[in-house]
């Protein structure tokens, strides 16, 4: 197996560093991104993605290597190209990965962890799953198939991870033009971790915003928007424990309480967040519509 370094450890470091110099700039430019509690559970979550991510990564190799070594259709060597065949792959499904993740409640269970957060700084994006990482890779078993190495797939799921990082930002406005139109970029980000109704479930790229364009999910940034950070219901707890798993237990307990269905119970696991069985709740589209219809009449 090919020793590719574990990028995400030897970035420690520069997340560290990087959070200190966004602090005194957010700081000395008035921007209020930063609350201590919020930061250090955020910090608590990504300590958490780690070392849960020793066990989940085996178990995500182990699925790879099965289907690599057993069903692969090709056998893709490492190789200059071939990174640059993995990067749009991989950026591609995690594109998909990240749009069922906000469209359909089981997904979301683990995802609404990175959006729990009322405030938008570097440390927002450490605040990551603790779930997660033993079933949504998923949505990358049809790279193994093709026949990429498992150990690049796990190379390219960090690069994609680590690009990520920087842009949970707010000291950075628009990058160049041409930088917007191709690439994930702050602007692009903050409408993702927006609650405004017209930014609900909108700009969910890896690294290539053209994703979102192609399949109908861009929405640029506004001046007469500003971004409001959190959920539609924010949890309102700073406590590590809860956010990792308080949208586990409201999912189950509407799947498996009360008089329903066994449709019904089902359909509370894979539709999106807000559906309920009896009408009266709100996905975001009902959301959206909403906003668009009361702002079209001002």
């Amino acid at each position: 197996m090919p020793d590719f370094p574990n990028i995400i450890l030897y970035a420690i470091p520069f997340f560290v560093l990087a959070m200190l110099l966004e602090l005194y700039l957010t700081t000395k430019q008035h921007i209020k991104s930063y609350e201590a509690k919020d930061a250090f559970s955020s910090i608590a979550m990504g300590l958490g993605n780690v070392i849960l991510g020793f066990a989940s990564k085996a178990v995500v190799l182990f699925v790879f290597f099965l289907i690599y070594d057993n069903f692969r259709l090709f056998t893709i060597p490492i190789a200059w190209w071939s990174f640059i065949l993995l990067f749009f792959a991989d950026d591609f499904a995690y594109y998909w990965f990240h749009r069922v993740s906000h469209e359909c409640r089981l997904f979301w269970a683990s995802h609404v962890v990175h959006h729990s957060s009322e405030h938008y700084n570097l440390s927002t994006a450490l605040r990551q799953t603790w779930s997660g990482g033993f079933y949504t890779f998923i949505f990358w078993l049809w790279l193994p198939l093709l026949g990429f190495h498992p150990a690049m797939l796990l190379l390219q799921m960090s690069v994609s991870l680590l690009y990520q990082f920087w842009i949970h930002t707010e000291t950075i406005d628009k990058m160049p033009k041409w930088f917007e139109a191709i690439f994930n970029t702050p602007s692009h980000h903050r409408v993702h971790h927006g609650s405004n109704p017209m930014y609900l479930d909108r700009n969910h790229a890896g690294i290539l915003i053209i994703w979102d364009k192609l399949f109908g999910t861009f929405q640029a940034e506004l001046k007469d928007e500003k971004v409001r950070y959190g959920l539609v219901t924010n949890i309102n707890t700073y406590n590590p424990v809860k956010i990792a798993f308080i949208e586990w237990l409201h999912m189950l307990k509407d799947a498996f309480t009360g008089q329903k269905s066994i449709k019904h119970r089902f359909l509370y696991l894979i539709k999106p967040p807000g559906w309920k069985h009896d009408g009266t709740g709100k996905v975001s589209d009902d959301l959206r519509n909403e906003w668009l219809e009361n702002n079209s009449r001002k």
